[in-house]
Formats: structure tokens, sequence, C-alpha cells
């Protein structure tokens, strides 16, 4: 079994240097990112600055299956950590949905919003407006919607209950699409990346909100986790796209339900899975 490299002295110092490089070209591209218009165009473009930001995390994205063509499409996916926002831009020039929180982060809450990032405001008392915002951006939203349903990150040793009430959106978009889309975190080389490891180490949650499964040594900040990656020298994020089910008449619960069956089955099954 392999095991995360070792953090040494040149390990480190790599990284260090990488991680400076990283930032330089997040700031050379935003003049780029202030030229182009927010739409279409931005959420292509993320594509190319998503890959920029891989190579130097060390980050593979590899992809089996494709997207249906049909639009509007909700994917539903697993969430372990924020490289899922790294990864399905570049294999599918996807955007997501995100927590109202993030519009107001410096740099990274513009980044979100140029980049087509739709936010989703879960204050009770904010919840039928922001909806109806919702249900008509994504009505004509002419790119895949990437939607984590979990509405945090896990340890990655399952798949956490998905919440029902990112559901909404459903009722009342009747030509929308869902497919359910799995992502699971491997070595470089493809081999299995253990529970204990993934929580230590490739795995970016709070330890408090996990259900089941082994918990981190050191919680880190986003930016801390993007640093500790590059120490290890990167990973695969192997993505698995199905079939889009038959959801017929069902209400928001019964499709959370019916979609975490999906998911959690497929990652479970592919987590452990040895490569032939």
């Amino acid at each position: 079994m392999q095991r995360p490299r070792k953090q040494n002295f040149l390990n480190t110092t790599f990284a260090v240097f990488k991680f400076i490089l990283f930032w330089v070209t997040v700031l050379l591209h935003i003049p780029i990112l202030c030229l182009i218009p927010t739409g279409r165009a931005s959420v292509a473009y993320m594509r190319f600055f998503m890959r920029t930001m891989a190579f130097w995390t060390g980050v593979r994205v590899r992809v089996h299956g494709a997207l249906s063509g049909k639009r509007p499409l909700l994917c539903v996916c697993n969430h372990i950590s924020v490289f899922e926002f790294v990864s399905m831009p570049i294999a599918f020039g996807a955007t997501f949905f995100g927590k109202i929180d993030i519009a107001g982060y410096p740099v990274v809450g513009w980044l979100a919003k140029k980049f087509g990032v739709i936010f989703v405001d879960r204050r009770p008392s904010h919840a039928m407006d922001a909806l109806n915002v919702v249900r008509n951006q994504m009505q004509h939203s002419p790119y895949p919607m990437f939607l984590f349903p979990e509405g945090t990150t896990t340890n990655g040793a399952y798949v956490k209950e998905f919440k029902s009430t990112l559901f909404n959106i459903v009722e009342g978009n009747d030509n929308l699409t869902i497919q359910p889309v799995v992502m699971n975190y491997r070595y470089r080389d493809g081999g299995i990346i253990s529970d204990i490891d993934m929580a230590n180490h490739f795995g970016y949650f709070d330890n408090a909100k996990q259900d089941m499964g082994p918990k981190c040594e050191h919680e880190r900040s986003a930016f801390g986790q993007v640093f500790h990656i590059m120490v290890l020298g990167g990973f695969l994020v192997d993505i698995h796209v199905l079939p889009v089910p038959r959801l017929g008449n069902m209400d928001r619960k019964e499709i959370a339900l019916k979609l975490h069956k999906i998911v959690s089955d497929k990652y479970m099954e592919l987590k452990d899975k040895q490569e032939k």
C-alpha cells in the first residue's frame, strides 16, 4: 500500500516555491479576467485558469464517461475538498452553486462571481427570494452547474446524507436534467488512498461535522491544504459520470434520497477498488 510522500526540507522548500508561483499566476490572470465579460466567456476561461492551478498543485484529473448534452444540466457530486472547484471546470467546463458567504471573500469571492458561481443564501428569511433568483439563473445556464448536496466536505470514508432543501430548485424547473457524478481521490499513479491517509492528508473538512470514519490529526485552512498537497506532490481526481436517472414526479426529499443512494453506492464501490 502506498503512503503519502514524507514531508522533508526538500519537499517543503519546493512547495514554498510552487505556492509563490501559484499566487503570481493568479495575479497575472486578474487583468485578463477584468476584460472578459462575465458569463459564457469567463466560464470558458475558467477551464484554462484552473488547469494552471492544477499544474502548480500537482493535481491530475481523469474522467470516465460524458455529461448529457441537455441544458439546463444540474450535476450532483460528492465533496471531499476544495479541489473539486478545480477539477470540475477542467473536466467539463462547468461552474457551481456556492454558499453566499464565499461572495464576500477577498479575491476568491470576486473570482467565483466572475466564473459564474451561483450563490445560495440559506437564511430562512431570504429563502424564497434566493430560490427564485437561483431558478431563473439555472433556467438560462448554457454550461453544466455542479451542486454538492452534502452541504460540506467529508473525510472521504463515506458520502454524507444529501440535504433535500438544496433540491428546491428542481420544483418548477420541468426541463432540468439531473445527472449524478462520483469523484474519488487516488495517488497520481492510480493507487488507492487509505481512509486514514485521506483524512490526514488529502481531505479538507471539519472533524466535528463527520458522521463516521477517521478524524484528521491536523485541521488546516483551505490554503493550508493547498500548500500541504504541494508538499505531498499532488494526487489524482478520478471522476465517473453516471447515467441520468429517472426521477419522475418525485419531490425534493425523494430526489435527495435516490441521488444519494446512487452516488454513495458507486463511491463505496470505487474508493477501495484496485485498478486492473
